[in-house]
């Protein structure tokens, strides 16, 4: 059940929670570092003590609307495609598992995918490990579903979550269909996460494509990216560093119905036909959600 944050001894008892969850992070991170299995590594009793401040950050903060979980089957094996949105700081992720834990509990398997670069550093692995979060690849999304795991994958990455902000009304998965080939493969729902807010959490001014193809970097760190970003509380930041704080945008977030696409397109399914039948699907979604927010940042 979701607790009253709305008192300020909650929203203290909330904070403080997390700073000493923060700090539990570091002081253990060495100890932790790459020795289990990610898989292995999230853990409930954390969730549960930490969840009042991830609904603190996605309620006040955030001003959080998330609508449709009634849509996620309640045991089993899911595959839940968002979109993604906000760099580094992706809000719409926060907001949405601090959705699913107090709909689900902290004992519903529940994973998502992450970038290799997230898990550079230690700190930040080792909190984002314990609520369920494992490097993105194929194998990972596997065991997650073998697992009957729900299981969130962005197949936009960071392709998606960069773009300009004059394109956050858009669902750009950059025809990446391996999501329809996993769905197809293991015989699961596919159930749309539509979001909009987070690509106004700073101003987002471009990819930097070039300049992370001749920097290498999509060798080196598996990024294809090097975006300028616009933000407190230094201004111009790369990649989001040195340090960018996210404007408290309001996120607002819709789970749609499942789709079965051996149902929708028959047991010769084509890829190319599932990924359009989700995109377009998220698309009407994610334009209805465009029209209907009056202002940027206050929704």
């Amino acid at each position: 059940m979701a607790q009253n944050v709305d008192s300020p001894r909650s929203w203290l008892e909330a904070y403080l929670s997390m700073v000493a969850a923060a700090g539990e992070d570091v002081a253990g991170a060495v100890m932790r570092r790459g020795s289990a299995d990610p898989f292995e590594v999230r853990d409930p009793g954390y969730i549960e003590r930490t969840l009042p401040a991830l609904r603190l950050m996605s309620r006040a903060y955030f001003r959080a609307d998330v609508r449709g979980l009634e849509h996620i089957p309640s045991e089993g094996p899911v595959l839940l495609v968002g979109n993604h949105s906000g760099g580094t700081w992706i809000a719409d992720s926060f907001v949405f598992a601090q959705a699913f834990y107090d709909r689900f509990g902290a004992q519903r398997r529940f994973y998502q995918l992450a970038h290799d670069l997230v898990f550079k550093f230690a700190g930040l692995r080792t909190l984002v490990q314990r609520y369920g979060t494992v490097p993105a690849s194929p194998t990972n999304m596997s065991r997650a579903l073998r697992r009957d795991a729900a299981l969130l994958v962005y197949p936009g990455g960071d392709h998606e979550t960069y773009r300009p902000s004059w394109e956050s009304g858009d669902i750009d998965f950059a025809h990446r269909t391996g999501f329809v080939e996993l769905a197809l493969r293991h015989r699961v729902p596919i159930v749309p996460v539509v979001a909009i807010g987070g690509q106004e959490t700073a101003l987002f001014l471009g990819r930097g494509r070039r300049l992370a193809r001749g920097l290498r970097l999509d060798r080196l760190l598996r990024l294809k990216v090097l975006p300028p970003v616009l933000g407190p509380p230094v201004g111009v930041t790369i990649l989001d560093l040195p340090l960018r704080f996210p404007i408290p945008a309001k996120i607002s977030i819709r789970v749609l119905k499942p789709i079965d696409l051996k149902k929708r397109l028959g047991p010769r399914a084509d890829t190319d036909d599932g990924y359009r039948v989700v995109t377009s699907t998220m698309q009407r979604t994610l334009t209805r959600l465009s029209h209907d927010r009056s202002l940027p940042v206050l929704g």
